[in-house]
């Protein structure tokens, strides 16, 4: 359904479509999304499918392409990550995402890299595996650190480990992963004894100390001893126009990892639609490179879509896919857990929005202004002029919009010169034509007097041609620059404290610092950059294998800069040209 603009505001499915579409199309029109719909709808576009899961899919992907304003919308791009063992001769274990087109085995989806790490951190402690990359495990003479503080049997140096002896950690490490840490704990036990009865002490102590590590693990894990089906439960609560979903991940009886969901809702949405657009939506893009579990248990009915949903996850994992809202035993515990977690993380997300609400509204009453949507605050980040870089970051009624975060590398101007910056910042910004809703209310300036007149003459110009102005203000600090000791700069001249207390000057607070981090992370990840180059990688012609070639050849990059002309000539594969272009590079660099 396309509005009067040409914008598709909704798209939907039905076995009937006439009856479908007269039921938009009467005298009363039941709830008030459905309405406020209707008054919108300009043309109706039909595709014909020749199967209920042809038209879940294409329904699906229409959803994701168009973002409709009345479909309820999962903002879920993410990649899940997994743990990869590899299939080399001594495998390795470490964080994998994308697309599985490495030899190995995957295990997860876990819900973010956090948990990934954690359980890496965790394996590299009870299994010495190694976690190094290919390239620094090739090229290994001796071991590293991970090997002299017991984190890995070094198969990197010829000698410090069989290779049955590492497959053996390898073997555990699979096993665990798969959730049977019973069978590697009895394993383990019986080496222990076996080490003792032949008097191998040392031996048996490493397995004693494996055993009471997986133990203190298995304490700290909730465990289902009554399924070892991988399975998700998902909780869901509604209130206030918000609904929160929480997903848990259980794989082999265990718990992953769990992570809420707050999908964008039209008005008047019932909690059926929202449930089955999520399990829709979710699990469909799931089939893009992610696993579709053999159950996934609900917290509320699917309703009439409960059927159509399963039979086309079953189709695209290639086995039965269970939905189920009924359970007993660990099942029921696991979708109280979940229920639980979605209110909890519902009460909590309505809270904050009331918090930035109220900062909102009382900040649009200090400075007298009509309505307060949106707004963008800037600030300057450098070390002694070198690598500056500008941030903007945007705030509305939500709190932050980070997807609209921008960062920009100053350059052109005389290093430390912050009034140019911010005036190439503010003119990169703004010098282009807006969506009207973008717009912002006010715009912050981190900084005092001088860079608030600076900003004001780069954006004066270019408010005439907006629908609205926004207003400017400075953002200065207290003469010991401690938070709540903060002056507003307006461009009339007026300056003004507020209270150290107020919760307009709290949201003052979290912008300008919100916008002070986003500049400084940017500005380290610059000179880190610079940093990390070699002078090497500047000269014409010197790509990574030369640049390899130079410093083995001379013993390193001092070496190198201490020789002739003559002597870099002889490296293999320097020219007497190139040879004077690098001798210049390392003496003028």
């Amino acid at each position: 359904m396309y509005d009067q603009s040409g914008e598709v505001i909704y798209v939907g499915k039905a076995k009937d479509l006439k009856k479908r579409l007269s039921s938009y199309f009467r005298t009363n029109v039941a709830g008030e999304k459905t309405r406020a719909l209707v008054q919108k709808i300009c043309k109706v576009d039909v595709t014909v499918t020749h199967t209920e899961t042809e038209a879940l899919i294409l329904e699906h992907n229409y959803i994701k392409l168009y973002l409709p304003k009345y479909n309820v919308l999962l903002r879920d791009d993410k990649s899940y990550p997994y743990i990869f063992l590899s299939s080399s001769t001594h495998p390795r274990l470490t964080i994998h995402r994308g697309a599985k087109k490495r030899k190995g085995e995957y295990f997860g989806p876990y819900p973010d890299s956090g948990a990934v790490r954690e359980s890496l951190h965790l394996l590299q402690k009870i299994f010495p595996v190694r976690q190094c990359e290919d390239s620094v495990y090739a090229n290994r003479s001796r071991p590293c650190l991970m090997y002299q503080i017991g984190r890995c049997l070094g198969p990197c140096v010829k000698g410090l480990v069989s290779d049955d002896d590492y497959q053996e950690q390898v073997n555990y490490v699979r096993l665990f992963l798969q959730g049977k840490d019973r069978q590697v704990i009895a394993s383990l036990v019986e080496k222990m004894e076996l080490a003792s009865q032949q008097l191998a002490f040392e031996k048996a102590a490493t397995y004693r100390d494996q055993i009471q590590a997986l133990r203190r693990v298995q304490e700290q894990q909730f465990v289902s001893q009554d399924s070892d089906d991988d399975m998700d439960v998902i909780g869901i609560a509604h209130e206030q126009g918000m609904a929160c979903i929480h997903a848990l991940y259980i794989r082999q009886g265990k718990i992953l990892g769990s992570r809420s969901y707050f999908p964008k809702l039209p008005t008047d949405t019932e909690l059926t639609e929202v449930l089955s657009s999520f399990v829709s939506q979710f699990y469909l893009n799931q089939a893009e490179g992610r696993v579709i579990p053999s159950v996934i248990l609900l917290g509320a009915e699917l309703g009439e879509e409960k059927a159509v949903i399963g039979n086309t996850l079953s189709e695209l994992a290639g086995r039965k896919i269970e939905l189920r809202t009924q359970s007993r035993g660990s099942r029921a515990r696991f979708l109280k857990l979940a229920q639980t977690n979605a209110s909890t993380a519902l009460i909590s997300k309505l809270n904050h929005k009331m918090t930035v609400h109220q900062r909102f509204t009382e900040l649009r009453e200090v400075l007298k202004l009509n309505s307060l949507a949106r707004m963008e605050c800037f600030d300057i980040s450098h070390t002694m002029g070198e690598k500056t870089v500008a941030s903007c970051v945007v705030f509305n009624q939500d709190g932050p919009l980070k997807q609209e975060y921008r960062r920009y590398n100053i350059t052109g101007i005389t290093g430390g010169d912050d009034y140019a910056a911010m005036a190439q910042a503010l003119a990169r910004r703004y010098d282009k034509q807006l969506d009207p809703d973008k717009i912002p209310d006010i715009i912050f300036i981190d900084g005092g007097r001088g860079q608030l007149s600076r900003a004001y003459d780069v954006v004066a110009p270019l408010m005439s041609e907006w629908p609205k102005r926004a207003l400017l203000v400075g953002v200065a600090k207290g003469t010991t620059r401690k938070p709540g000791l903060e002056t507003l700069l307006l461009v009339t001249g007026e300056e003004f404290t507020m209270p150290s207390d107020s919760p307009a000057l709290h949201l003052i607070q979290h912008i300008r610092d919100e916008s002070h981090n986003h500049a400084i992370s940017g500005h380290r990840a610059q000179r880190a950059k610079v940093r990390k180059r070699s002078v090497l990688e500047d000269v014409e012609g010197i790509g990574p294998k030369r640049r390899q070639a130079l410093l083995k050849y001379m013993g390193g990059l001092q070496e190198l800069k201490r020789a002739s002309r003559e002597e870099i000539a002889k490296v293999p594969g320097i020219s007497r040209a190139l040879a004077e272009k690098i001798y210049d590079a390392l003496q003028h660099g």
